[in-house]
């Protein structure tokens, strides 16, 4: 019963959270490549009524796999289970989850790549045949049981699709690759989470959000509310340029979204390493940071805005990192040759 009850403010941001994403592929901002593929599945899929054919999801956190999710289910009008590549330890949990969905349901995976083996041993015939086989049984007397199941759509998503297996990637009918969102469709997300959560915004504050906010919504939402705690104490309310850029420079959050761990994986790189290259597992260690929080949360936006390079050697701080830090480029420089 206590593992039931939570933290009233964690309950209340939960709320918000959901509250913030989008139900409809209409009201889905960006990645539009995507939308446009996936708008015509859909449609084929209720026009021959037919579940839609399995699908992954991949790209870096927070650029909104899991609202995709929940919208092909309102799309389809069909219910969602969800659950993690980690959390399914068994094949009898797999089977659980799987006998449990009804015609048509969306089974969601978040970290797929970290899915047990031989768990996928036992998806691949579900995902194929809609049918599982499980071994009642130990030694001579084991038997094995084939159990039918409902036409389900199987969505995962991960950061790292390389990490999936052939046989499981194979499987998937789509596999699309989620990019990092432009200023101005983050402007319209946070616009649209503004006027959810009722806050006053002008154009200024809305561009002072987006340039910080890493190209990703979730961050972008994030930085919406903190910025609209900081202007109901301190400024009346309505969030402005000024009121924006004074709010996240409190965060130590800097012109272009660098937060403290980016500088500080930088600037270690620099006057540790003489800007590089140094190794991932090094880095990691020397910032005291776990080599997939590196790999997946600081170094995805580092790259896409060219501030470190990766190479056979390690990893590189670029000109334009050490211009960022204020610090003389000559030995990074060197490095790139």
């Amino acid at each position: 019963m206590e593992d039931d009850i939570k933290d009233p403010k964690e309950q209340v941001e939960e709320e918000i959270l959901v509250t913030l994403r989008p139900r409809k592929l209409d009201e889905y901002i960006g990645q539009e490549a995507i939308r446009e593929n996936l708008l015509i599945s859909l449609q084929a899929a209720k026009k021959r009524q037919e579940p839609l054919e399995h699908l992954i999801l991949y790209g870096p956190p927070g650029l909104g796999k899991t609202t995709l999710a929940h919208i092909i289910a309102n799309e389809m009008q069909t219910g969602i289970r969800v659950t993690s590549g980690p959390a399914i330890e068994r094949a009898g949990d797999l089977a659980s989850i799987l006998t449990n969905l009804t015609d048509g349901d969306i089974l969601f995976v978040d970290e797929i790549h970290r899915l047990n083996r031989n768990i996928e041993e036992v998806l691949y015939p579900a995902m194929e045949d809609y049918a599982i086989d499980l071994v009642l049984g130990k030694g001579p007397s084991a038997r094995t049981m084939r159990i039918d199941l409902p036409k389900f759509t199987l969505v995962g998503a991960t950061t790292k699709v390389g990490a999936l297996s052939s046989p499981l990637r194979d499987r998937f009918g789509h596999v699309m690759r989620l990019e990092f969102y432009s200023e101005e469709e983050l402007e319209q997300i946070i616009k649209r989470a503004a006027k959810i959560l009722k806050v006053e915004i002008d154009k200024g504050g809305l561009e002072e959000i987006a340039k910080r906010a890493r190209k990703t919504p979730r961050i972008a939402n994030r930085l919406l509310k903190r910025i609209r705690d900081y202007a109901e104490v301190l400024h009346q309310g309505k969030i402005t340029a000024e009121i924006a850029k004074k709010a996240l420079d409190q965060l130590k959050i800097d012109s272009l979204g660098l937060d403290k761990n980016d500088r500080c994986y930088l600037e270690c790189i620099i006057d540790k390493f003489s800007g590089g290259p140094v190794g991932i597992d090094t880095i990691a260690t020397a910032i005291s940071e776990d080599r997939d929080t590196v790999e997946d949360v600081i170094e995805p936006y580092l790259l896409q805005i060219g501030f470190i390079d990766r190479t056979r050697q390690g990893r590189i701080v670029t000109p334009g990192g050490y211009e960022h830090l204020g610090r003389k480029s000559a030995g990074g420089q060197a490095k790139l040759i």
